[in-house]
């Protein structure tokens, strides 16, 4: 056992737990199953609880006749009665809580007879305290769910019940109602971020001895703007103001108009192409302390509609940085491409913490920020993740690009996710789907399932990661504001981050595997022409299959193999 990770075996059975952000990733592998082998069940004993509860399947091996197929009803499957049939799964607390949780996970077998009987057990506990590294880097996702059963089964989804999430016009998002939603669906969408984007800014907002610097790209949701104008006077912030952000009446436009009035210092500036960064840089006293980054605006779409992350660095290293790259784009940002800021990476370390290295954009040369990032992908011997926002409009022949393609003709285990699929094929040697596309259940969709809140059009999965072998000590994270594409590196006000660790690398490679899984089952029943009632499989020896179910995990050099095997040892 170390800090984010704990492996126990217990017979036949191996049990990984791995520590996400507020979320933990179950491996099972299983030696020689039996072929009445039917999944398994994981029960979960959460911090001060006095005992373990099932998780819930949504599916089951036959339900109950008052089941009606546009019923949602996941709660009336234990996983003790309705196993699960995969060999991960990862465990979303509904209200997470800093501590050590426990998790116990149980083969199930169904004998001839039919019913349930259990197997071998394993126990394991992890902490899943939010901190990637208290008191140097807190890293927070939102949950991009708004087209989900998860979101559906919580707030609704029929035009009737549900508003609109955020506002039609472009300009409207300043003044948009937001208490017309449900009470607690913004906060529960924008997740973690949110709640580091709004502490940063209660922080400054309630303490006169802070100062705020802020870099702005989208700029629209009112409860931000008005943070923002609280602090007032403490608060310089450049706003981009190029292509649809110019008018009067966008909405970064409208922010920015609130915000002289509350007497801040505003200036709107866009580099060669665009001003992308997304930052919050907080100062005591006149010194830099902690900087907010990372790929989520500060708007509807960014916070709630989007698939984002935000990391949060403490430490007068890091914020120095940031300070002198705010500095450059408020006095000098036509001569910062060619700056000592903009030509070389610069390293972070801090005792207790992992190396971290930033390269500031826009810089002449992209190979600078990208050629490491296409080296990881090609070097990786484990697994590689990744999460590119554009990457069906990268050019192909694009450093990261390119070698993204590269990755349909290697065995390393990998798993892609991009805004749209259109134009890329990344497909495995054994045949199996290795990038997916946004997509949402609407017409197709199986019974026990219901059709999803459509969060409208627009980019949806806007991360911008890349993770590479994260189960080795080589282990590297590629995050932040990039595109990762050379455009957007020559003439993007952006940043991007290389963070050399495995513990990091496992938050981000575990949202990965979430948003994969997610897309990749709306996808598979959008397909369907007419989707039927999925069941958990019951035994050959009782059932009219020809194969179990667990067969296809057990191909030599299959995705599926790799997949187990990767997170259960």
């Amino acid at each position: 056992m170390n800090n984010y990770t704990n492996t126990i075996t217990s017979k036949s059975l191996t049990l990984k737990l791995w520590r996400g952000e507020r979320m933990c990733l179950l491996g099972m592998d299983v030696t020689n199953p039996e072929p009445d082998f039917v999944g398994f069940s994981i029960e979960v004993k959460s911090p001060g609880s006095p005992g373990f509860i099932p998780l819930r399947n949504r599916l089951a091996f036959s339900y109950p006749a008052a089941t009606a197929p546009s019923t949602i009803d996941s709660k009336q499957f234990p996983s003790l009665e309705a196993p699960f049939q995969k060999f991960r799964w990862v465990h979303f607390p509904q209200n997470p809580q800093p501590g050590t949780y426990s998790y116990r996970v149980t083969k199930q077998h169904m004998p001839k007879d039919g019913t349930l009987k259990p197997g071998d057990s394993a126990t394991a506990d992890i902490s899943l305290d939010p901190h990637a590294y208290d008191g140097f880097l807190d890293i927070g996702f939102t949950r991009g769910y708004a087209s989900s059963q998860a979101f559906t089964e919580k707030f609704g989804n029929t035009p009737e019940f549900f508003p609109p999430l955020k506002p039609s016009g472009g300009g409207a998002g300043p003044t948009f109602d937001k208490s017309t939603a449900p009470t607690g669906a913004y906060q529960w969408l924008g997740f973690e971020a949110y709640d580091l984007i709004f502490g940063v800014l209660k922080d400054v907002a309630t303490d006169p001895t802070l100062t705020l610097d802020a870099f702005a790209y989208d700029l629209d949701e009112p409860d931000i703007i008005a943070d923002f104008a609280e602090i007032g006077k403490r608060l310089r912030i450049i706003i981009d103001n190029s292509g649809n952000h110019a008018p009067a009446a966008s909405g970064p436009s409208q922010a920015a108009k609130t915000l002289i009035k509350a007497k801040a210092t505003v200036q709107r500036m866009h580099f060669k192409s665009l001003q992308h960064n997304k930052v919050l840089i907080v100062k005591r006293n006149g010194t830099a302390v902690k900087v907010l980054c990372g790929s989520t605006n500060f708007s509807f779409n960014g916070l709630y509609l989007q698939s984002n992350n935000t990391l949060v660095f403490e430490g007068e290293d890091t914020a120095r940085l940031f300070d002198q790259y705010f500095t450059a784009a408020w006095t000098k940002p036509k001569t910062f491409p060619t700056s000592d800021l903009a030509t070389k990476w610069h390293l972070i370390q801090s005792k207790g913490a992992p190396a971290v290295q930033f390269c500031l954009a826009p810089h002449t040369n992209p190979d600078l920020s990208l050629n490491p990032v296409a080296a990881a992908i090609d070097q990786a011997s484990s697994s590689v993740f990744f999460a590119i926002a554009f990457l069906a409009q990268i050019k192909t022949t694009d450093t990261v690009r390119a070698a993204v393609d590269r990755l349909t003709d290697k065995p390393v285990f990998s798993y892609g996710i991009s805004d749209k699929s259109n134009g890329l094929s990344v497909k495995k040697p054994d045949g199996t789907v290795g990038l997916i596309g946004w997509n949402y259940l609407k017409k197709s969709v199986a019974p026990t399932f219901a059709a999803e809140f459509s969060s409208g059009s627009g980019i949806h999965e806007h991360n911008k990661f890349v993770v590479t072998d994260f189960n080795l000590p080589t282990a590297k994270v590629f995050t932040g504001s990039s595109n990762l594409s050379g455009s957007g590196e020559k003439g993007n006000g952006d940043h991007l981050i290389m963070i050399e660790d495995p513990r990091v690398a496992t938050s981000y490679a575990i949202q990965a595997v979430l948003i994969f899984d997610h897309l990749h089952f709306a996808a598979n029943m959008n397909a369907a022409k007419k989707p039927t009632q999925l069941v958990l499989q019951k035994p050959v020896a009782i059932s009219k299959v020809k194969t179990t179910w667990f067969a296809r995990y057990y191909e030599k050099n299959s995705q599926l193999a790799r997949d187990r095997e990767l997170f259960s040892h």
